[in-house]
């Protein structure tokens, strides 16, 4: 499983993606996080799905970009993108099934470019149709989110900070992760400022990360203690 998260704040962007690939009972660490970026021209893609799919389709991608295809607003660059799945479909779906494997491929795409004139957040399908995150919908995750949403939807709003995206967005990853064991560090994040052309990437060991997931596991007791118990007297009144 994976767990890829896309924010979108009025400030700009922020991406988080695990790195952990599981195939029957070995696990490796691969990068899902794929950049591209030069003057006026800045995005990056997550994915989550069959490795193979995604490996395939992102190299068709960047065969079209070598190749001098030039992109000024990023819904093109989207769709071109939801043109390589569909391509990858057609060439790999029949022997997918045959072997009992579903063809597979969410996928996160965000960035800026030449003609947008603003930040932009997508979710890309596998059948290679998309929608694109609006201000009521602040962020997007692909993979394993059952977890890790219920502190983005209490905490996030289009007037975050893309300091407190990043806040949230780990202590989202966080939860998923001590929830799941297909979900693991390191985790590769992704910060872009709009209007900037210049995304920073940069990876995070759990080394780095543990001093924050405990205090967030300390505050979190805290508060459970903190939280009045009167209300429940009634209840345990009743027992003897």
């Amino acid at each position: 499983m994976t767990y890829c998260l896309g924010i979108k704040v009025k400030e700009g962007l922020v991406a988080i993606a695990d790195t952990r690939i599981t195939a029957g009972t070995s696990t490796t660490v691969k990068k899902k996080m794929y950049v591209t970026q030069k003057d006026n021209y800045s995005m990056f893609i997550m994915t989550s799905g069959l490795r193979s799919v995604r490996d395939k389709a992102v190299h068709y991608f960047e065969e079209l970009i070598s190749e001098g295809v030039v992109y000024n607003k990023l819904y093109k660059a989207v769709n071109a993108f939801g043109e390589q799945i569909k391509r990858v479909a057609e060439e790999d779906r029949e022997a997918l099934e045959r072997s009992g494997l579903k063809f597979n491929l969410n996928t996160i795409v965000g960035g800026q470019l030449k003609d947008d004139d603003d930040h932009k957040l997508f979710l890309l399908y596998s059948e290679g149709n998309w929608v694109e995150l609006d201000e009521g919908s602040p962020y997007v995750i692909i993979g394993n989110s059952g977890q890790g949403k219920a502190i983005l939807n209490r905490v996030l709003n289009e007037d975050s900070s893309m300091k407190q995206a990043l806040k949230a967005g780990f202590l989202s990853f966080d939860s998923t992760r001590v929830s799941n064991n297909d979900v693991e560090f390191p985790i590769d994040v992704v910060l872009y400022k709009k209007d900037s052309y210049h995304i920073i990437e940069h990876r995070y060991e759990k080394k780095d990360m543990e001093h924050v997931s405990e205090m967030w596991e300390d505050k979190l007791k805290e508060a459970l203690d903190s939280i009045p118990e009167a209300w429940m007297d009634q209840s345990f009144d009743k027992i003897q």
